[in-house]
């Protein structure tokens, strides 16, 4: 034969033995069966062919749907227009005009041998299927050849019996054509487009699905955009367009049960990938959170156990990578793995099963005969078992040249039902809220129902992108006034909090104009206060709270609530704050329940911020107000608020214990202004205990997600502060200069990145600039009247600069000033801060009195940085006064407190200190290998394993910087200088 056809090589020798056979008077039938687009039509062709080259006389029918209405008309296709058969019409199936036409057939035998070709026997007429069957049986004597192909799908609708099912074996010849190898289509490919990688190769294969016809229309279609242009995943970027045209012939040819499963399984499909790399993200994300809670974890466990490793950045435990596959190449598997493979296989078919019945009951199909077709398509390679073992398509284009003879509205239709019927077999409600994401609009409540109950889900699941998709499609339902409100609120809400802020406003504006109860105006309004803040726009959002705030003269607890949200959204613009305080404390004096007790904490906040009040008092107000009842909508202002005070106060437990519950009463549907605040109270507590690693693990993130105005926030200080106190300055200088500054709108979050960029200037060497940023942060805390040392200290900043730059009475004067507003608050952060840098500038026996002071009042504090500051300064202090002993010993302490701390900048400091004394740290306790930290023996023994520093980094998380700097310890604890030493010393 001419041309043989990849994989036909079987069906050819058998059509060619049967030829010769024919022409020695020995005729037979052979059946070719196959799926749609196996090439049954080709190899009958090639047959043909030889047929012919043989000298036999061919005779050629294709059978036909339309032609079934006239009795024998597949076999007058066959034999020829003759005059005698003329006047057979419909209803004239009998057996005169049967023994006619088998009498013509033998006439064309006894003249030459026959090949009678028919194609697609199971579209012909019944008359005709009856006459080849009996032409089946008497033709062994004869010089024919009868080949017919028939199609031999697995459909939903069962098919009626096959042409041979009343024959016996003995006259029949079946041979069925198996769907093309992977190697085989492959081979195909590379034919068309020999320079073709094998990662095309394959995308065409898993495209063309088994399928010669799908993957030559497949090939026809990219000779147009051949590789390295990637095979496309939806056919509107194919032409000429033979592709979707073949597959919509398969589906023809299938009948419109099956076409109706296929296309429902496509939908069902479309909807699940669409999110894939949302989910995708989700995971990234949520692998960021679960590293930051292992960081405060791991920093209260070691806080808790006094551990020496107590501020290590954490790591994690790696896990081994799975065991490899069995192999299955052998003729039996031991029998752990022969049950694993049944328990891989069963699986598979229960997850096969599962799917078969959400499609079946969707579609309106027989479920039985749906888990069968997904049995038979996988068999073919049209699908593919994913790695839950549930069938899918082998290719998006494949998937998308099935829903594309859909209309939009049926497709939505079929979204609708896969939903509904996962609703009524109890599938997750981020499943069934997908499949409604798909459907159209359709007044249905349970609809509505799952699709808020999912977005609220979502954003307590922080997949706040998940919850706008689920929202918006909620508001396409018809809905009433007051529950398109709050829907537009929550929306707005979580646009906003998913940096999609342009969208987010102009929502909760539509929100605000719309009618509901007071309570959700309320609501709303304080959001897009929050929003509008979030722009830079205060006297916009304050204004917005005080319209709202005019209309709620009925509703005195709303009204208290939508004050206390504009005192506090005032702390970004000095000049509405003033005002908004100077309303608040003109109010509280007149009629103090007027404020209420969230208003009332706010002004212990102010009072502490303005240096008139002191920490205990300050707290002792704040306790008695939390016992106070408090309506929902003000109670997040006061924990916020007391949170803070609290820590500023040094109760960080306290102050711990009020942010989760403030957090845990935030809907993460609605965007409010204290959730922020409550999350920037928690960065600052472990600021305060000198937790660099959580600070380092978690802020970063924390940053990105609320820069919208492009300056700084709270989480960019702090991280710039960790920055410089691990040592890692090159990094906190790039930090630094993301920001220009000359435009960045007032706001407290400036004045906080103010004074860490002083920071580190002052550790870069730049004084003078260092001084120019503290008294900037000075001058703008003090227009906001904020005077007291707990937000930011920069007098006592100033100061040191000050000494630095030989300006001792001006460094006097800001020290000096720093302690009276300290001993106000009286807390020995504060108060201990102030006498160090004090001490430093007083000099002589006073001033070391001062430092020995700054000393004890810091020893039982939880500031352990400015305790680690004080006894440095104390002992230089000493040394220089001649006390060289007493100084060395401060010195050594601090550098051993520096190290537990994690504080690479102080720790640099006293060890520098400690060689100008002639000192340096020999104590027992810091050498060999038990001084070594947690973090540092977990990195010494993977480098002791032969791990480089970059794997190290990549293994636990951490920066290559951070591995450096632990080597770098350890190597001096354990007296050693190179790393090929490290096993021995460590398995001492």
């Amino acid at each position: 034969m001419t041309g043989p056809s990849r994989e036909r090589e079987d069906a050819h020798a058998l059509l060619t033995a049967e030829a010769e056979r024919a022409r020695a008077g020995g005729g037979r039938l052979v059946l070719l069966r196959g799926a749609t687009g196996t090439g049954r039509s080709a190899v009958l062709e090639a047959a043909a062919a030889h047929a012919t080259h043989l000298g036999m006389r061919v005779l050629r029918a294709r059978c036909s749907p339309d032609d079934t209405a006239l009795p024998f008309s597949s076999v007058l296709h066959l034999l020829g227009s003759e005059p005698e058969f003329a006047d057979v019409g419909p209803g004239d199936d009998d057996r005169g005009s049967a023994a006619r036409l088998w009498r013509l057939l033998r006439s064309y035998a006894d003249e030459t041998p026959l090949m009678v070709a028919v194609d697609d026997v199971h579209l012909a007429d019944e008359a005709s299927r009856r006459w080849f069957v009996e032409a089946a049986r008497r033709i062994d004597r004869l010089p024919v050849l009868l080949v017919v192909t028939e199609r031999s799908q697995y459909d939903i609708d069962p098919r009626p019996a096959g042409l041979t099912h009343a024959l016996s074996p003995s006259v029949v010849r079946t041979h069925t054509l198996a769907p093309l190898t992977d190697n085989a289509s492959a081979d195909l490919v590379r034919a068309a487009f020999p320079t073709a990688s094998d990662r095309w190769t394959a995308d065409c294969v898993r495209a063309g699905a088994g399928s010669p016809l799908l993957l030559r229309a497949l090939l026809d279609d990219l000779d147009g955009a051949p590789p390295p242009t990637a095979v496309p995943r939806t056919c509107a970027a194919l032409y000429p367009g033979s592709y979707p045209a073949a597959v919509s012939w398969w589906l023809d040819s299938a009948g419109p049960a099956t076409a109706e499963v296929a296309r429902t399984l496509a939908a069902l499909e479309q909807a699940e990938r669409t999110d894939r790399k949302d989910r995708e993200a989700r995971t990234e994300r949520l692998e960021r959170t679960e590293q930051i809670q292992r960081a405060e974890r791991a920093g209260r466990a070691e806080r808790a156990e006094g551990s020496v490793a107590r501020n290590a950045v954490p790591v994690s435990i790696p896990v081994p990578a799975p065991a490899p596959a069995p192999d299955t190449t052998h003729e039996a598997l031991p029998a752990t793995e022969a049950a694993a493979a049944a328990t891989t296989e069963t699986a598979t078919e229960a997850a096969t099963d599962t799917l078969a019945a959400l499609v079946a009951d969707a579609s309106g199909a027989d479920p039985a005969r749906v888990s069968g077709w997904f049995t038979a398509m996988t068999r073919l390679g049209v699908l593919r078992p994913d790695l839950a073992g549930r069938p899918r398509y082998a290719h998006p284009l494949l998937r998308d040249a099935v829903l594309g003879g859909w209309s939009t509205a049926r497709r939505q239709d079929a979204h609708r039902a896969v939903a509904q019927a996962m609703l009524r077999r109890g599938d997750h409600l981020d499943a069934v809220a997908r499949q409604l994401l798909g459907s159209a609009p359709a007044g249905l409540r349970w609809a509505l129902r799952v699709l808020r109950d999912a977005a609220t889900v979502a954003a307590r699941d922080a997949r706040p992108g998940d919850a706008v998709r689920y929202l918006r499609r909620a508001l396409q339902e018809p809905l009433p006034d007051d529950l398109r409100q709050r829907l537009l609120t929550e929306l707005g809400s979580l646009e906003y909090a998913s940096a999609d802020t342009p969208a987010g406003i102009p929502r909760l504006a539509e929100a605000l104009d719309l009618p509901a109860e007071p309570r959700d105006q309320v609501r709303t309004a304080i959001a897009l206060g929050t929003a509008l803040v979030g722009r830079g726009e205060v006297r916009t959002a304050v204004e917005v709270l005080r319209r709202l705030e005019a209309r709620l003269t009925g509703h005195p607890d709303l009204a208290r609530a939508l004050q206390t949200a504009s005192a506090l959204l005032s702390d970004q613009d000095q000049t509405v704050r003033r005002e908004a305080y100077r309303w608040l404390t003109d109010t509280a004096e007149r009629s103090p329940e007027l404020v209420g007790a969230s208003g009332q904490a706010l002004l212990v906040r102010y009072a502490a911020t303005a240096g008139e009040l002191p920490a205990q008092e300050a707290m002792r107000r704040l306790r008695t107000l939390l016992t106070e009842p408090a309506d929902p909508l003000a109670e997040p202002f006061l924990l916020g608020t007391a949170a803070a005070v609290a820590q500023w106060a040094d109760e960080l437990e306290e102050a711990e214990r009020l942010v989760e519950r403030g957090l845990a009463g935030q809907r993460p549907t609605l965007l409010h202004p204290m959730e922020q605040a409550l999350l920037d109270t928690r960065w600052d507590i472990a600021a305060a205990r000198g937790a660099y690693g959580t600070l380092l693990a978690a802020l970063p993130e924390a940053a990105r997600a609320r820069r919208t105005g492009g300056g700084p926030v709270n989480a960019d200080a702090h991280t710039l502060l960790a920055l410089v106190e691990t040592g890692r300055t090159q990094e906190a200088r790039r930090l630094a200069d993301t920001f220009d500054l000359r435009d960045t709108p007032d706001s407290w979050e400036l004045n906080r990145f103010l004074y860490a960029r002083g920071v580190l200037r002052f550790t870069e060497g730049d004084v003078a600039g260092a001084l120019h940023d503290f008294l900037e942060c000075g001058r703008r805390q003090s227009a906001r009247a904020v005077l007291s040392p707990v937000v930011t200290p920069w007098r006592t900043a100033a100061a040191e600069c000050r000494l630095a730059l030989g300006n001792p009475q001006e460094a006097l004067a800001l020290a000096t000033e720093e302690l009276r507003l300290a001993r106000v608050w009286n807390t020995p952060r504060t108060t201990g801060r102030a006498l160090r840098v004090l001490g430093r500038a007083t000099r002589g026996r006073r001033g070391l009195e001062l430092g020995a002071e700054a000393v004890a009042v810091l020893r039982d504090s939880p500031a352990e940085a400015e305790l680690v500051a004080s006894l440095l300064a104390h002992g230089r202090q000493l040394t220089d006064a001649g006390e060289r002993g007493r100084g060395r010993d401060h010195l050594r302490e601090g550098a051993e407190r520096a190290e537990r701390l994690g504080s690479v900048r102080l720790l640099t400091h006293a060890e520098q200190a400690l060689r100008t004394a002639g000192g340096r740290r020999t104590t027992a306790a810091h050498t060999g290998s038990g001084a070594l930290t947690g973090s540092e023996r977990r990195i010494a023994e993977l480098a002791a394993d032969g791990r480089t520093n970059t794997e190290i980094a990549d293994l636990l998380h951490v920066a290559r910087r951070t591995v450096e700097t632990h080597l770098t310890s350890a190597y001096r604890k354990l007296g050693i200088r190179r790393r090929g030493e490290l096993r021995g010393v460590l398995d001492d």
